[in-house]
């Protein structure tokens, strides 16, 4: 662990479910990440429509271990994005 380093929790932003289970389970194959990240539902502001969402996996990272610049390749390969809290 790197003393400097401050905890840290990653949003990867995709544009739909299917992709958001993809990429959790990529997660644990590719980063070791063990525990499950969080699927989150985000519907686009001023939206109704189911259809109209985008979908969040959260990935907690205490110990700042994962590179941000390989998770928002990960979320690319996706049609998604990475944003870091």
């Amino acid at each position: 662990m790197n003393d400097n380093a401050r905890p840290a929790r990653h949003v990867i932003v995709l544009p739909d479910r299917d992709a958001a289970e993809e990429v959790a389970e990529a997660l644990a194959e590719r980063f070791g990440v063990t525990e499950e990240p969080q699927l989150v539902r985000d519907a686009l502001a001023g939206e109704d429509d189911a259809e109209d969402a985008q979908w969040l996996v959260v990935v907690e990272d205490p110990d700042a271990i994962h590179d941000p610049a390989r998770l928002d390749v990960l979320a690319a390969e996706y049609e998604g994005w990475l944003e870091t809290e």
